[in-house]
């Protein structure tokens, strides 16, 4: 893990608010010591669940999206240091590893102009460098027998959890995108649009079901591509849902739960499928805040649950009086999965 930057007890304790009377979860959450092994570590550590961060916007800004997403890491981890270490959720069951070193990737991309051919075939080479490290880091959690919750970057990596989890099972694994998009686009070099569609080709998933997708962003070339694999790909829209009111959100929920259960899955959030939330793709319409923790409860509570990825949040992108609100909401999200994998 030497591309990592460790999250510290130091970093806990700058980041953390003491206050009298109260505990907070930054002084119970476990970091690795200096003197430890990562790996070693994290297999006779009492946690159960590792926060990784990937504070990169490169497959945003590869798929012509808003810049930003690098900063949902620092933003959520103040958020979810300061929270209540209680009978409802406890911090010893977390370990921050850290977040992976993407310093030299971001100094790379500083002036590459996406409307220019070649410089976007560079930040598609940084977007796979990306890839090989997360992917490696998935797997390492996975196979210490942890439950990864990745935070921060674009949805390009989903492909890099995917890819871990898979070579950690031994096999494929499926997944469920709660999102507005079907980030199922062409092969045409790695951004935050393709992460599924290349996960697949490369045999990493085997089953992908889009929840919530959007009918006035999905493109009449990807929803062909997904006929033409009906069996691997399903999805339900938005508008079924919640404008038209066909099908009912937890009937639908169900119905993806039991096309994915069946091998171990992961859950990818894209947070710019919430109303008016920071994020490279806002929208003004979408689920609710209270759907979506809904969602994640339901399907972290399934014992095939592989793991969480949260991304797409770009704290920068809101005005400074509300950018506190991205990390806040993250960590909503992610204490809903730790209390479903607990049975709470």
């Amino acid at each position: 893990m030497e591309n990592i930057i460790r999250f510290t007890a130091t970093d806990l304790s700058k980041y953390t608010s003491h206050r009298s009377g109260e505990i907070k979860f930054g002084e119970r959450i476990l970091t690795i010591p200096k003197d430890k092994k990562p790996f070693e570590f994290l297999k006779s550590c009492e946690a159960n669940y590792v926060i990784l961060g990937v504070p990169e916007d490169l497959g945003v800004r590869a798929n012509f999206g808003r810049a930003g997403a690098s900063s949902a890491w620092e933003s959520s981890i103040k958020a979810i240091v300061n929270l209540q270490h209680n009978k409802f959720s406890k911090g010893n069951k977390v370990l921050i590893l850290g977040h992976i070193d993407v310093t030299d990737a971001m100094k790379e991309a500083e002036g590459l102009n996406i409307n220019e051919k070649e410089d976007r075939k560079k930040l598609s080479h940084l977007v796979e460098k990306i890839d090989k490290e997360v992917s490696h880091v998935v797997n390492r959690i996975i196979t210490a027998g942890k439950t990864p919750i990745i935070i921060g970057g674009g949805h390009n990596n989903a492909y890099g959890n995917i890819k871990g989890a898979a070579l950690a099972n031994g096999k494929p694994v499926n997944a469920i995108n709660f999102d507005a998009h079907t980030d199922f686009r062409q092969l045409e070099g790695r951004h935050s649009g393709n992460g599924f569609s290349y996960a697949m080709e490369e045999g990493f998933l085997k089953k992908y079901y889009i929840f919530g997708l959007h009918e006035n962003y999905a493109s009449k070339g990807v929803m062909e591509s997904i006929k033409k694999l009906s069996e691997r790909v399903r999805y339900n829209t938005y508008e079924q849902i919640a404008v038209r009111k066909e099908k009912s959100f937890s009937d639908e929920m169900a119905h993806a739960l039991g096309y994915i259960e069946d091998e171990k899955f992961g859950i990818e959030i894209d947070l710019d499928s919430l109303p008016n939330v920071a994020s490279s793709a806002m929208t003004p319409s979408g689920f609710s805040v209270e759907k979506v923790r809904q969602f994640i409860h339901y399907f972290g509570k399934n014992k095939n649950a592989a793991y969480l990825h949260l991304c797409e949040g770009a704290p920068t992108l809101d005005n400074e009086k509300n950018s506190h609100l991205t990390g806040k909401l993250i960590a909503y999200l992610v204490t809903d999965f730790i209390k479903a994998k607990n049975g709470e």
